[in-house]
């Protein structure tokens, strides 16, 4: 195992009725910048127990922050920030939204030249605003960790940022909230969180026994209730098990001592980019043929998550890895998500080689576990995948 140190400041408040802990969270004196979506939280429920309990506190409302938070969007927020003098944040909704939020934090207090260059930088971020989440679509693990990622549109780009400024004071996590959650995103976060839980387990063995058996008790978790979250999202038994497992996947536990991955998730950030693919869906295009890929140096662990999460006892090391990977692609088309490029543009031809190319001109010329794949590998795995 390598040597770590961990650190996760978040507070969590997990159960039924729980937004109303809102009220003793937050300072009384706070002025509070209020953060949503599309406005499902109106429709849901979640803004009236939202306003309920933040009846005592000076309130400001910032909605419409869009899916893959659009930098133009923030930047009409930041002005918000700045004019009311605001001095908390909080993000009800998904990833997107707190993203999108700590992204502000730390454009709160940014004295840079333009906020965009926290993204572009490639520096920790120390200090932010203070913020909290109400998570609404449980999938990313941002209402327990200090990453986000944000699109900027006009210039085809999505980049990430973090920090140990960027965790969240608290995160309320109520499962009653699943119930109004449409299918395709129940399947995105279910294949969200679990290749999270892939970039930080398939990699190579590293004698972290503890990690390996944390990572392989999360997936066999989403594998189990995948299918009756989306036959009966009101479930809270499933709906339970499946928020928690998401927010597992990503608050930097598993990861501590072993080698990550993470190239899935930089390729996926480019479909994203080019053509507006749901994040989720962009994982699932590229994971399996990632493995395919770099077989050679993942096929230990592909066996042993063959063995563990699969129940695949029979036949060679390579057999059992071979025959994981295809249960991978067969539990993404269970959840009615299609694994090739193809699926969702027509222009794909030469989306390889433009991955390739904007890689090479940021310097990204080694990713993956080892640092070894190189552009032209990038290159090849995204045509693999169309």
């Amino acid at each position: 195992m390598n040597n770590f140190e961990f650190k996760n400041p978040t507070k969590i408040i997990f159960g039924k009725g729980k937004i109303n802990s809102l009220s003793r969270e937050i300072p009384k004196n706070a002025k509070i910048l209020l953060l949503y979506g599309g406005g499902s939280i109106k429709k849901n429920g979640v803004y009236d127990q939202v306003k309920a309990a933040l009846s005592a506190h000076e309130v400001v409302e910032f909605g419409g922050i869009p899916s893959n938070p659009e930098y133009s969007t923030l930047l009409d927020a930041l002005q918000v920030i700045k004019e009311e003098n605001i001095n908390f944040l909080l993000a009800i909704g998904g990833g997107s939204v707190i993203d999108g939020t700590k992204f502000l934090s730390a454009a709160a207090l940014y004295t840079g030249d333009t906020p965009w260059n926290l993204l572009t930088d490639n520096q920790p971020i120390l200090q932010g605003m203070p913020f909290a989440t109400v998570l609404t679509l449980p999938a990313t693990g941002s209402e327990m960790n200090s990453g986000a990622v944000i699109t900027r549109r006009e210039i085809e780009e999505k980049l990430a940022m973090g920090g140990p400024g960027l965790f969240p004071l608290f995160s309320i996590l109520d499962p009653e909230v699943v119930q109004s959650i449409p299918q395709r995103q129940l399947a995105n976060g279910v294949a969200d969180a679990f290749v999270h839980v892939l970039e930080q387990y398939m990699t190579y063995p590293a004698d972290a026994m503890l990690q390996d058996r944390f990572a392989e008790s999360i997936l066999q978790t989403l594998i189990e209730v995948a299918p009756a979250i989306l036959k009966n999202p009101s479930d809270y038994r499933a709906a339970s098990n499946f928020m928690w497992s998401c927010t597992m996947a990503l608050n930097g536990l598993i990861q501590q001592g072993v080698p990550s991955d993470w190239a899935v998730h930089a390729m996926g950030h480019e479909l994203t980019a080019l053509y507006g693919v749901d994040h989720a869906r962009t994982l699932a295009i590229l994971a399996a043929n990632h493995y395919r890929y770099n077989f050679e140096s993942k096929k230990e662990k592909l066996a042993q998550y063959a063995e563990r999460v699969w129940h695949i006892t029979d036949g060679t090391l390579e057999e059992k890895a071979n025959a994981a990977i295809e249960k991978t692609d067969a539990l993404f088309h269970s959840l009615g998500i299609a694994t090739k490029l193809s699926a969702y543009t027509d222009n794909f031809a030469e989306t390889g080689e433009i991955i390739a190319k904007r890689f090479t001109e940021r310097g990204w010329v080694g990713l993956g576990e080892r640092k070894t794949l190189t552009p032209s590998d990038v290159k090849k795995i995204v045509e693999m995948s169309y």
